[in-house]
């Protein structure tokens, strides 16, 4: 349900809500949060509450330290955890500076704006998250470990698959919120665990991708473990990838699958600084099912995008490269971009690859372009790159390229 900003105050006075979380991201898609009561709400709607933005990663220094959030009341959440009595909500904010322009590095209003691109141009794009990560035990004194929560494989089942519980909980916890995951599942690596979302618009995508994660973080704390979403946690076993399934809708009617594709894959190596943003990203690519040239197929796995046997509602592409690190608002905006350009210039999709990679020769892997292979040349890449610069402020690729 998508609330106004009188029905929220009208909610949190009904409800008896202690706190209103007002949520945002850094740069690099690290979620804060500022705890604000009820009777801060409105001058919150109105005029936005101030905070340091000066200690927010990619937000600033000192000389230009003050910036607002002002929360979006269609975000409304009820944090189902915490106690009935003096219960918690969550709102997503936008930042502005304190004139109310808005601040250039908040990703999520680049990536709402880029959404109303799309569509002035006659084209709603949808996506669907499907995200990997492990559970790892803590030690005597609640730190994590590197020691995995179990030793099961690629969706066994209890008793061998510790995790199917835990899942359970952040699924019906999830619901509970108004997000419905399609499935869950223990992954191939030790302790390694997914679950995949139903596609909806980008926005709100990308706002379940944040919940998830947190909502994971959470539930694994309280029984008794640590979740982990980072690229590469350990080093003989398989990685952990954040698949995007992107699909799209013209005004027209049309299909521009492939087109959207084409736009992808021709400037994903200029995007993987952000879609891959720390070092332990590239470890990861080259096995276990993660890419490492760029190539698509309709159904293989080794490929970096994979177009699934689906017609009608069903019908997507699915993006195996990034990983948990990236900032979902700033991969989507700029899946997004990529898209419209290959649509818009009629861009034409290569020869599928269908073969397995993992076990070509040298002769037929040199047919294909590969992905950066470490962060300094994926920087590199996306510092050079037209597209990016049109796509991102420079701001935004400064705090990631360092230019």
């Amino acid at each position: 349900m998508k609330y106004s900003k009188d029905e929220v105050i009208q909610y949190v006075q009904e409800e008896e809500v202690a706190f209103i979380h007002l949520a945002f991201c850094d740069v690099f898609g690290r979620q804060k949060n500022i705890s604000i009561v009820p009777d801060q709400l409105p001058r919150a709607f109105e005029y936005g509450i101030a905070f340091d933005a000066s200690a927010i990663a990619g937000f600033g220094d000192e000389a230009r330290s003050d910036l607002l959030l002002r929360p979006d009341p269609e975000t409304l959440m009820l944090l189902p955890w915490r106690p009935e009595q003096g219960q918690v909500v969550r709102m997503f904010c936008s930042v502005v500076y304190p004139d109310g322009r808005p601040f250039e590095c908040d990703a999520r209003a680049l990536l709402r704006n880029t959404v109303e691109l799309a569509r002035e141009r006659g084209y709603s794009f949808l996506f669907g998250a499907e995200q990997e990560f492990y559970l790892f035990r803590l030690d005597e004194e609640g730190n994590p470990t590197r020691l995995p929560h179990d030793r099961a494989g690629y969706m066994d089942i209890a008793p061998d698959d510790r995790g199917e519980s835990i899942r359970r909980e952040i699924c019906l916890t999830l619901a509970r919120m108004g997000i419905f995951p399609e499935c869950s599942h223990h992954e191939e690596g030790p302790g390694q665990n997914e679950i995949d979302f139903r596609y909806s618009d980008p926005l709100a995508a990308a706002d379940n991708v944040m919940t998830f994660q947190s909502i994971v973080k959470f539930i694994a704390q309280r029984n008794g473990l640590y979740a982990d979403f980072s690229p590469k946690p350990l080093p003989d076993a398989p990685g952990s990838g954040f698949h995007i399934n992107m699909s799209v809708q013209g005004a027209d009617g049309g299909d521009h699958l492939y087109e959207m594709v084409a736009g992808v894959l021709d400037k994903v190596g200029e995007m993987t600084a952000f879609l891959n943003p720390v070092e332990a990203s590239y470890a990861r690519f080259g096995g276990h099912k993660a890419p490492q040239y760029i190539s698509w197929s309709r159904e293989n796995r080794s490929q970096l995008v994979r177009i699934p046997a689906a017609v009608g509602e069903y019908r997507r592409a699915e993006l195996r490269s990034p990983d948990p690190a990236a900032n979902p608002y700033l991969a989507f905006t700029l899946m997004i971009r990529a898209g419209l350009r290959g649509i818009e210039e009629g861009l034409e999709l290569p020869p599928a690859a269908d073969l397995n990679l993992y076990q070509a020769d040298a002769r037929t892997l040199a047919r294909f372009g590969r992905l950066p292979g470490n962060l300094q040349s994926a920087r590199s890449t996306a510092a050079g790159s037209e597209f990016i610069r049109k796509a991102l402020p420079g701001a935004i690729l400064a705090a990631y390229c360092g230019r």
